[in-house]
């Protein structure tokens, strides 16, 4: 179920992703992160299998792909912050990333 993060909760998650590599985003309560992998083709298919969880989540992220950059933003829009859907978001693609690392 999708909640907004706060208060403790959101600290410690926060905490965790910072841990991964993940940032807060300035002057809004999102999160990003700039992937890197060997080549278009390897941040082709994370994009392609983000994008599946995406569809199932109904929760999209923001997203730029420059031959084998991505760089994402996640926030929940309707809930004006950080959601738990974020969370899970973040943890797949770091997930997946590590299945492309260089």
């Amino acid at each position: 179920m999708r909640e907004k993060l706060e208060g403790e909760q959101r600290d410690l998650v926060i905490q965790k992703l910072k841990s991964n590599g993940w940032q807060l985003v300035a002057n809004r309560d999102a999160i990003k992160k700039n992937f890197e992998f060997e080549n278009f083709n390897q941040a082709f298919a994370f994009m392609t299998r983000v994008a599946l969880l995406a569809e199932k989540l109904d929760h999209h992220p923001e997203w730029e792909n420059v031959y084998n950059k991505v760089n994402v933003t996640l926030s929940t829009h309707d809930l004006k912050g950080l959601s738990t859907y974020d969370v899970q978001m973040a943890s797949f693609m770091d997930e997946v990333h590590s299945l492309h690392k260089k």
